[in-house]
């Protein structure tokens, strides 16, 4: 029988992981409304319980690969958020040295293998660390988060497939918001859905309610210890909702007032706080844990702001060499 106290820890590091998220995602939101960050962001308020409740099953040598909206899956896989924050400012010390931006942000040393803007464009990348991992005889898994405008992509098919044929230790997460851009799912997507063509092509695959963080993290525990073990791909779709519009840019005019008021009835931070109230949790210590969280965030803004730009040379570092010294001289 599991210890009540272990169980309470975990939810409270939940909680915390969760509001560390949100609390990165409001900040960079208002550092681009203040002018302070170039070029527009996709956030992931209202989905923090995915990244959360997933990556609390992972160990740091697992890998990790994201999406363009990939902010939180960072930030719970280990990564620093002052120096994402760097990134997104195009700063010095930023983790592409500033040249990245939001949807590049790698941290190879926690297992991020990367952000990535070009829709599906992480599930190849997964399925192919998997098979380096199961090469070397690592027990070692990668987890690939994706939404689900990708499952109408060619490399979803082409992935789950190899993970299958190769019965590769890669866990599937699709992060479904109910929206590709401005693009309702269901406008765009023939059949069942998801669920139904993995398990087509052999993968076991369930739906979880992804605002229920506790949720989320026991179905995330099932799949990443049967993938682990050896028994194959698996693949999770988790229901959630982003609040906030595709982009920094973008006010979400088109998307009805009343269905945005039902999503923030089920914030999955709130919902959590409710469930740790419940178990003793008090509202002062639920509270720190938010205080804290933005006062992180606030302190990687102030440095962003405050951070050199990186030397001109390094723009030129870092890119492919196509030899062609001549043209390089002459110009």
């Amino acid at each position: 029988m599991s210890d009540p106290g272990d169980n309470l820890r975990r939810l409270t590091d939940l909680y915390r992981t969760m509001a560390r998220i949100r609390a990165f995602e409001e900040t960079a939101l208002e550092a681009h409304k203040a002018g302070e960050i170039p070029g527009p962001l996709h956030v992931s308020i209202g989905q923090e319980a995915v990244a959360a409740g997933v990556c609390l099953n992972l160990r740091k040598d697992d890998r990790l690969t994201s999406n363009h909206r990939g902010h939180g899956h960072a930030i719970a896989k280990g990564a620093d958020p002052k120096r994402m924050m760097l990134e997104l400012y195009g700063r010095d010390g930023g983790y592409c040295r500033g040249k990245g931006g939001s949807m590049h942000i790698a941290d190879f040393s926690v297992g991020m293998l990367g952000a990535n803007g070009v829709v599906a464009g992480g599930i190849p990348i997964a399925v192919g660390a998997a098979q380096g991992l199961k090469m070397q005889g690592s027990d070692a898994i990668v987890t690939c988060m994706f939404g689900d405008g990708a499952v109408n992509r060619g490399p979803f098919l082409e992935g789950l497939n190899w993970a299958v044929l190769f019965k590769l230790p890669v866990l599937f997460v699709c992060e479904d918001n109910g929206v590709a851009a401005f693009t309702r799912a269901e406008s765009v997507t023939a059949g069942p859905g998801v669920i139904d063509r993995a398990k087509a092509l052999g993968v076991a695959a369930i739906t979880v309610d992804g605002n229920n963080g506790m949720g989320v993290d026991d179905a995330a525990s099932t799949a990443v210890g049967a993938v682990r073990r050896g028994e194959g791909p698996h693949l999770l779709h988790l229901r959630t909702y982003r609040i906030t519009g595709h982009t920094s840019a973008d006010a979400a005019a088109w998307r009805p007032e009343e269905e945005v008021a039902e999503a923030r009835s089920r914030d999955p931070i709130a919902r959590l706080g409710a469930v740790l109230a419940e178990r003793g949790v008090g509202a002062g210590e639920l509270g720190k844990m938010i205080e804290n969280a933005r006062a992180e965030m606030a302190e990687a803004r102030s440095g962003a702001n405050a951070a050199a730009w990186p030397a001109a040379a390094v723009a030129f570092e870092d890119v492919q060499d196509t030899g062609a010294v001549a043209w390089s001289k002459s110009h």
